[in-house]
């Protein structure tokens, strides 16, 4: 990092220190509020299915689906089938268990450094539970608008794939340094268990910090609040979203894009490995744009 960089990034930080003591008392209360939110959503929403997924892919659930996913995978996005157990539990499960199984994968040799960096740019996606239920029901009263906002977000999820299908070719290869071993059943479902409880550790430790960060901007006049909140934390823009046409188009944006707390989640993921963020902030980038234009075609009817 360049001084005048270091420079400016620390003075912020001095800054939003000053901020954190002249507001403690508001603050703690802004963490208790993250606190709850994690004990009561995300955990019991993420946890059960980042157990069942690394057990999945612990036992092979990538080579057994492979033969079945391998035509579809290979001709649309030039990886092997066993990607598509990354991409399909990704959508099931939600942040961050697609880009957890596609680091997996890559740990266990079933990818190599180029497929595993173009899997990443599109595997890591919203559940539909919160599509469906949480967006559409709850902001817009509507099944049929949760329906559209997972279909939207599906479908920009593989324009995205499609258009980094070709990221990384040119390059040579780099093979992964652990050597895949399918271990026994209880070895894997402790293996399991025990990361994704220290997974769910991170993953709410970066819910809680940019929960209490953005609380201020939930004081901006309009859709930004919606906006800048989305673009930090996902699961405080519920509150935030107009019932309409441009609730519609922030709601599928944001999705899409996921937030700079999932970033962060994946990139904690990614620790330990060889494989960079980049994609995954490209792929994000790109998903939230193809999913704000999804929506804004798909609302001129729906509204």
């Amino acid at each position: 990092m360049k001084r005048r960089i270091r420079t400016d990034v620390c003075l912020i930080l001095c800054g939003i220190l000053v901020w954190f003591l002249a507001d403690a008392r508001q603050l703690r209360l802004e963490a208790a509020k993250a606190l709850t939110l994690c004990a009561g959503t995300v955990i019991p929403a993420l946890f059960p299915f980042m157990v069942v997924t690394g057990l999945l892919v612990r036992l092979g659930f990538g080579q057994w689906l492979a033969p079945d996913m391998a035509g579809l995978m290979a001709s649309l996005f030039r990886l092997p089938g066993c990607a598509g157990s990354a991409l399909l539990l990704g959508l099931v499960g939600g942040y961050p268990i697609g880009a957890r199984t596609a680091a997996e994968l890559y740990a266990s040799g079933d990818l190599t450094r180029q497929e595993a960096e173009r899997l990443l740019t599109f595997c890591n996606n919203s559940n539909p539970v919160f599509l469906i239920s949480v967006l559409g029901v709850g902001v817009f009263g509507s099944v049929r608008a949760g329906l559209w906002l997972w279909l939207i977000h599906v479908c920009a999820a593989l324009l995205t794939g499609l258009l980094f299908r070709g990221l990384g070719r040119g390059r040579k290869t780099v093979p992964p340094a652990i050597s895949f071993q399918a271990p026994s059943l209880p070895a894997a479902f402790v293996s399991s268990v025990r990361d994704s409880a220290g997974t769910m550790l991170s993953v709410c430790a970066f819910v809680t910090f940019f929960y209490v960060l953005i609380s201020p901007l939930t004081a901006l006049p309009g859709p930004w609040a919606a906006l800048a909140v989305g673009c930090g934390e996902l699961f405080s823009l519920t509150p935030l979203l107009p019932c309409d046409r441009t609730g519609f188009l922030l709601a599928a944006g944001c999705a899409g894009w996921g937030g700079l707390s999932v970033l962060c989640q994946t990139a904690a993921l990614l620790d330990g490995t060889d494989l960079p963020l980049a994609p995954c902030l490209l792929g994000k980038l790109t998903h939230g744009l193809l999913s704000a234009l999804l929506a804004a075609l798909v609302s001129l009817w729906l509204f």
